[in-house]
């Protein structure tokens, strides 16, 4: 009886080895999946984080450029404002010296109109005075008319 005893023990052995190499290699190939996995998952992490840096490289490059561009706009719109503020205060005093002889010239004829008698209600006449200076080319109508200013002075 010890010889069977002995024997259905040994099968048995073996067969728990048997059993215990075939967990372990299903434990092997288990183990293997999942590393193949798992560098599967790791290689497709790198690529997405790759192209993630690819497009935040192509998103700097543009912004670059277009930043370039507005600094550029900026930098012709600055000079162009610098011209015509020129162009302004070239004007503007233009403006006021051109006022100022306008008004100068409306006191002359003021003057004259009113205490010259040349000047009086009736137009000179050249013929009585015999004077050159009262030449019958010397219109008297439009001295009695305002001097006013015209665009036509301030162009170059």
């Amino acid at each position: 009886m010890g010889s069977l005893s002995g024997t259905s023990s040994g099968s048995s052995l073996l067969r728990s080895s048997a059993s215990e190499e075939d967990l372990q290699q299903l434990m092997d190939q288990r183990k293997r999946k999942r590393m193949i996995s798992n560098r599967e998952s790791a290689r497709r992490s790198r690529m997405r984080k790759q192209k993630h840096l690819d497009d935040l490289t192509s998103q700097v490059a543009q912004l670059r450029r277009e930043n370039n561009q507005i600094i550029t706009g900026i930098s012709v719109t600055t000079q162009q404002y610098l011209n015509v503020e020129g162009e302004n205060s070239i004007l503007r005093a233009q403006l006021a010296e051109l006022s100022h002889r306008l008004e100068s010239l409306n006191e002359i004829v003021s003057f004259l109109n009113a205490g010259n008698g040349y000047f009086g209600p009736e137009p000179f006449n050249s013929a009585e005075s015999g004077d050159e200076f009262s030449s019958n080319s010397w219109n008297c109508v439009y001295l009695n008319q305002p001097i006013m200013a015209s665009t036509d002075l301030l162009q170059y």
